[in-house]
């Protein structure tokens, strides 16, 4: 599989609580929602369901499995939300039981084993492994080299700090850019993925 990493992202790096006021208040962060006057069906909507159109399952850190699972269930019906509930899932956590993964078709990868289960994941036949959000999990997943792709729908606002995906690790980490699309509202929609080490 294909691990793809689909974001909204400042243009100053942050990806924290992209999609509403109480998403994500860690650190004081007072900006959620701060996606929303720039996004828009065509470009940005677009480059959002090609992505989920061509995952066979999702990946999440525990946070953003919640928000999720939180929001999705009880938007059944529209063809994007049934497709995100029927969509095999799986959520990176060594604190949620069982009994907590109420969000159908999810699957816990014990957090302490996370990597080697990713890498395992990974190595299965199969479509994309899509990640949204989950900035701590993307961090690790860049920083261990198991990330195919990234897109960042880069959005034309400075956040002033937040959460980012970015590893801090000194590592350098070269990019291609493949596609690139600008909406009318001013978000880049560009689309990397890894240049092998020679």
């Amino acid at each position: 599989m294909r691990i793809v990493i689909s974001e909204f992202i400042s243009v100053d790096g942050v990806v924290q609580a992209p999609g509403g006021p109480d998403e994500d208040t860690a650190g004081g962060f007072a900006h959620g929602g701060w996606s929303h006057p720039f996004f828009d069906p065509e470009v940005v909507g677009g480059a959002f369901e090609d992505a989920l159109s061509k995952a066979e399952a999702l990946l999440f850190g525990r946070r953003t499995w919640q928000t999720m699972a939180a929001a999705w269930p009880e938007r059944a019906g529209d063809p994007f939300a049934d497709r995100m509930n029927a969509i095999p899932k799986y959520v990176v956590s060594e604190t949620l039981g069982e009994d907590e993964l109420t969000w159908d078709n999810t699957t816990r990868v014990p957090g302490g084993d996370a990597v080697a289960g990713i890498r395992e994941l990974r190595a299965t036949d199969g479509g994309d492994l899509l990640v949204m959000g989950s900035p701590t999990l993307v961090r690790t997943l860049l920083s261990e080299g198991l990330v195919d792709e990234l897109r960042l729908m880069v959005m034309p606002v400075l956040l002033g700090g937040g959460k980012t995906i970015f590893p801090a690790d000194g590592g350098l980490h070269t990019l291609e850019l493949v596609s690139t699309a600008i909406s009318g509202t001013g978000v880049h929609v560009c689309t990397y993925r890894p240049v092998a080490a020679e």
